[in-house]
């Protein structure tokens, strides 16, 4: 197996919104914004092609867009 492999498998788990947002702010780097549940919510709104199986998140599939959306949403509320 890869040295790779757990984290591969944990990355690529569905997971529900707030066991998402427990993993995302817990392994986000020093300086990058937090998430909260208004603000999973708002991302999933305006992205509904990313959650075609519902209410599922994966780290896998919505991490990197999601710190993307944040960055250029707190830019834009500033």
């Amino acid at each position: 197996m890869s040295k790779y492999g757990d984290d591969l498998k944990i990355n690529q788990v569905h997971t529900s919104p707030i066991e998402f947002l427990k993993s995302y702010n817990k392994n986000i780097p020093a300086g990058f914004p937090q998430v909260s549940t208004a603000l999973l919510r708002e991302f999933k709104e305006e992205h509904p092609a990313l959650f075609k199986r519902g209410d599922v998140w994966s780290l896998d599939q919505h991490r990197k867009k999601l710190m993307d959306w944040l960055f250029r949403h707190t830019s834009e509320t500033v």
